[in-house]
């Protein structure tokens, strides 16, 4: 019975603790037959079938899906539907993981003769070492739980969670395994803020030349501060004649710079007519205009950089990479 006694606060604290602890018993009870697996579905000639029925029916669509979408061709099919005709999608080349907490689902192991006689390798993801489905698969990845995170003991929980992580390792293993990298995962998900993530590059959020403010090392700072003030992006790139990156003067750098001329009762006239050359940042920090907006996005924070010069290949400046750019696009 439920403990009536706890606040409802507590009581959800307790249910993700004990999945947590599920999960991490999960963890070290896996061993050679998980490898195993592994080198089954990275040596498939043909596809990764997933079925699965209720709540292990859902988490079936999951793994199939991270399955699809980390370089492994999979397909789920409902138990009911398979016997109905969708058992034809299946080859003989092909694997099916079959997900059952008890191993003893009507429908999941009323797949099995017709499996057979196809001549498919079966892997059985399952909590009960010596049910139905486990004797008859070729491998069995045991998905073992104390119990579910119901006081009743009933409601799929711990097991659906056990299983969801046991497929989750699965599919990155194999991503690993693979040798699969970013530009493979940008190609499949190109939407979306994973999309985003992998895809968009500085260039793509930039304000490029000649929109983007920048000065020459012989201006001055009245020329600088009129740059800074027209484009209205914090900060003006100073570059030689041939464009390279000299130095960079921010917003910060002129505030500083006009309480330290108060104090030095320096005259207006004759700060603006300082070279950009005595107040710039010498050499400060660029990017390349093909670096990931993600990992542009890590070094600006990493550096608390609001804004920053973005360099081609040759080190010429072609553009100004703000860090709010970044945050808009989603990042």
């Amino acid at each position: 019975m439920p403990d009536t006694d706890i606040s409802t606060n507590q009581r959800a604290k307790n249910i993700i603790r004990h999945e947590a602890d599920t999960l991490r018993a999960l963890a070290e009870s896996l061993d050679a037959t998980f490898d195993k697996a592994v080198e089954l579905i990275l040596n498939c000639r043909g596809r990764v079938i997933v079925c699965g029925v209720g709540k292990s029916g859902i988490i079936g669509r999951k793994i199939a899906a991270t399955l699809i979408s980390t370089g492994t061709p999979a397909l789920f099919i409902h138990p009911t539907e398979g016997v109905h005709g969708d058992l034809g999608a299946i080859l003989p080349d092909d694997i099916v993981i079959l997900i059952s907490n008890s191993g003893e689902s009507n429908e999941i192991t009323g797949l099995l003769p017709a499996i057979r006689t196809i001549g498919t390798k079966v892997i059985a993801i399952t909590g009960k070492s010596g049910s139905s489905l486990a004797t008859s698969a070729d491998l069995v990845l045991l998905c073992k739980i104390e119990k579910e995170a119901d006081p009743y003991n009933l409601i799929p929980t711990a097991s659906t969670a056990a299983q969801l992580a046991l497929g989750d390792a699965l599919a990155l293993v194999i991503l690993e395994q693979r040798g699969l990298g970013r530009d493979d995962l940008a190609m499949r998900h190109p939407a979306g803020s994973i999309g985003r993530r992998l895809t968009l590059k500085v260039s793509d959020l930039m304000t490029p030349s000649p929109d983007d403010p920048r000065v020459r090392q012989g201006d001055t700072f009245r020329e600088a501060l009129f740059e800074l003030t027209a484009k209205h992006l914090g900060a003006v790139s100073v570059i030689d004649q041939d464009d390279t990156l000299k130095g960079i003067i921010t917003d910060g750098d002129i505030k500083r710079l006009l309480e330290k001329a108060e104090v030095e009762k320096r005259s207006i006239d004759q700060l603006m007519e300082t070279g950009v050359g005595d107040i710039m940042i010498v050499d400060p920090r660029r990017i390349t205009e093909s670096t990931r907006a993600i990992d542009a996005l890590r070094f600006m924070e990493s550096h608390q950089i609001s804004q920053i010069p973005v360099v081609d290949s040759e080190g010429k400046v072609v553009g100004m990479l703000r860090l709010l750019d970044l945050v808009k696009a989603g990042l």
